[in-house]
């Protein structure tokens, strides 16, 4: 159980219905946790694996995934809810695909329900985490749970293209030697131009890759196992 509680079916509904509004191209979105409550289940992001919450990092509110708290194969608090608000009658395959990767935790964006070109930005720090401190921008996510991530790691020093499709996760492009200190603000962004895909980690360009297919679907935040790490400022920019 998450520290902000279960979401029961009506409350999960009224919350994702209140925030389902189109993104417009080229006016940003912008989450920045100022009227969350610290200590609880974050409102702005739905979390689907994992535990997160908000913390306050030198007086600021951030979203936290706590990986010390991490159990192989645990969902989100009220899952099924969550699913059913976000993706309907196709909830319960989208929740087939989240035991499949559930050492993954992630989190959605409820408000932004198809993005298709554009850029994503979030700042982060990883706190702890023995095996991970893992902090990834995830897009492209379908009602059938697939979805890309690009993730960089506080322990490793990289930037990786993850795809997780049909229950296996599988690397698509990596990037060595990207300096990612731990217990230091970072910022990662991914830009997206039809099926090129670009990762930036602190202003610099590391990582291209062309994708097969042109990005679609919802987008959010991404982590793994036992990754204590802060997120802030979660931007989506949609273009035309």
């Amino acid at each position: 159980m998450t520290a902000g509680g279960s979401i029961k079916p009506i409350a999960a509904a009224m919350v994702l219905a209140a925030l389902a509004l189109p993104a417009l191209a080229g006016q940003p979105t912008k989450i920045d946790f100022v009227d969350e409550t610290v200590g609880t289940e974050p409102k702005s992001l739905v979390p689907v694996v994992g535990i997160w919450h908000i913390e306050s990092d030198s007086g600021k509110k951030v979203l936290a995934v706590d990986g010390r708290q991490w159990k192989e194969g645990q969902s989100s608090a009220g899952i099924a809810d969550k699913a059913r608000a976000l993706y309907g009658e196709r909830y319960a395959e989208f929740l087939d695909r989240v035991q499949a990767y559930a050492y993954f935790p992630y989190v959605i964006a409820p408000n932004i329900e198809n993005f298709t070109n554009g850029e994503i930005t979030v700042r982060f720090q990883g706190l702890s985490g023995r095996i991970d401190q893992g902090a990834g921008i995830l897009f492209n996510l379908k009602p059938n749970g697939n979805y890309l991530t690009v993730r960089a790691n506080c322990l490793e020093n990289n930037l990786v293209l993850w795809k997780f499709e049909n229950g296996k996760r599988s690397s698509v492009k990596w990037v060595r030697n990207t300096p990612t200190a731990t217990r230091q603000w970072h910022d990662l962004k991914v830009r997206i131009i039809g099926t090129k895909v670009e990762g930036y980690l602190d202003g610099k360009l590391y990582l291209e890759h062309t994708l097969a297919q042109p990005v679609s679907g919802r987008v959010g935040l991404w982590s793994k196992a036992d990754s204590h790490v802060q997120f802030a400022d979660y931007t989506v920019t949609a273009a035309d």
